[in-house]
């Protein structure tokens, strides 16, 4: 799309305000609300906004940073109403000599797209993110009753959520994203819905797309849509499973398991304990792996769904490896970022695979586990210099810090998880 194409846009869906929106570091949308006159006044000279005010990214003397919006991302928002119809756009985000800032997640990944690209490589990811429906108070508070006691794949009356996922499919399919699948996932009120692979950039932004549409449509519902990790102590947690393809030559290397796929693959079995905070970025996050099928040990399989990464049985374009630690908390410019890198890696070093797991890995005693905590996830991060080589420095600490910040408040509330819901539940 160009200027004048979404100006035309504009102009027939008579729309007036447009969201310009951004992650900080941690994941969290942020955005800010543009006349649509100003539109191309923020294509040609972006939009300022205080830099300090948001997590991560810079301090009161460096304050200044600019949005220019990404113009292939235009969408208009299906639950805002047609006449007073609202557009989005993802931005990047520059300092106001125009340099890009290190701390977008957004550049960080094209970055990384667009050299894979000249090295001969191309991706698809998938993302897979659970959620769970809870009733909402009198006051439209967020309770934790879930919205039904259904299970895995029950059908209605059981599943109440059904006309829910379906409104969030049509929303989604409005929105440029294509849904593929949706049913009722292990834990009561808890859902899935799948949505088609695509590149990478396209990929992170999808997600974020599709957490948007899930909270919007839920909440016209009178329900409150949760993504954090365990909000319910005895129940399945939220996952956020990444599928991988890689091609060469448009050949899906995964379809015969070449050995570049397989190396590929054991590159970010190699690097995910380092990578761990940045999949699993919340202590919450911590309560989910090790249970209900949740990896805790760095491990692989075709079939076993305890390991860390699966290669599924599936045919053609769909080959793929699977990524099964990542939670929806998770930043997904910076995981993607970092599992893609460590999958060049391994294809650089020629690595070749351990050993095919057996048996239940989440009780395996013999493999190597995954972090168990936020704050030994956070160590295994500041060891690694691979981390650096993705992520640029000041980025990789102001990232760490607060996860040790979130981690030392929970150790002084008693590790306990009704703190844990009252500091995320509203917010994840």
């Amino acid at each position: 799309m160009d200027v004048r194409d979404i100006r035309e846009l504009l102009s027939e869906y008579e729309i007036k305000f447009i969201r310009l929106a951004f992650c900080d570091i941690s994941g969290i949308q942020k955005n800010i609300a543009i006349m649509a006159d100003e539109f191309e006044h923020a294509v040609t000279h972006g939009v300022s906004f205080d830099a300090s005010a948001i997590k991560g990214f810079l301090n009161v003397n460096e304050s200044d940073l600019l949005l220019f919006p990404d113009l292939d991302t235009f969408s208009i928002l299906p639950w805002r109403p047609s006449d007073r119809a609202v557009a989005r756009f993802y931005c990047y985000i520059t300092y106001p000599d125009r340099r890009p800032f290190e701390g977008d997640g957004r550049y960080l990944l094209s970055e990384i797209e667009k050299r894979s690209g000249q090295a001969g490589y191309s991706f698809l990811v998938g993302p897979e993110c659970e959620f769970y429906l809870f009733e909402t108070d009198d006051k439209g508070f967020p309770t934790l009753t879930p919205f039904d006691e259904a299970g895995y794949f029950d059908m209605a009356p059981l599943d109440r959520g059904e006309n829910v996922r379906r409104e969030i499919c049509f929303a989604l399919e409005n929105m440029g994203l294509k849904p593929e699948r949706s049913h009722h996932e292990h834990g009561p009120g808890q859902n899935e819905i799948d949505f088609r692979c695509s590149s990478p950039l396209k990929a992170a932004d999808d997600l974020m797309t599709f957490k948007t549409a899930v909270k919007a449509i839920a909440q016209q519902h009178g329900l409150f849509a949760s993504f954090l990790p365990k909000p319910l102590e005895n129940e399945s947690g939220n996952g956020l499973h990444i599928n991988l393809s890689l091609y060469e030559n448009a050949e899906n290397l995964f379809e015969k398991e070449d050995p570049k796929a397989m190396s590929f693959m054991s590159g970010i079995l190699r690097r995910m304990k380092e990578i761990t905070p940045f999949a699993n970025p919340l202590v919450s996050s911590y309560e989910r792996l090790g249970q209900f099928e949740a990896p805790s040990t760095v491990s692989w399989s075709h079939q076993n769904r305890s390991t860390l990464v699966r290669i599924p049985y599936a045919e053609g374009h769909d080959c793929r490896m699977e990524v099964r630690s990542p939670d929806p908390a998770a930043n997904p410019y910076l995981l993607i970022s970092l599992l893609l890198s460590a999958g060049f890696e391994g294809i650089a070093d020629e690595l070749g695979p351990e050993l095919e797991a057996a048996g239940d890995m989440l009780s395996s005693p013999l493999s190597e586990r995954l972090p168990l905590s936020l704050s030994e996830a956070v160590e295994e991060a500041r060891r690694s210099s691979f981390i650096r080589r993705v992520i640029p420095e000041r980025i990789v600490e102001g990232y760490l810090e607060d996860r040790e910040a979130e981690a030392a408040e929970y150790e002084r509330n008693g590790k306990d998880h009704d703190y844990l819901i009252s500091r995320y539940f509203r917010f994840v």
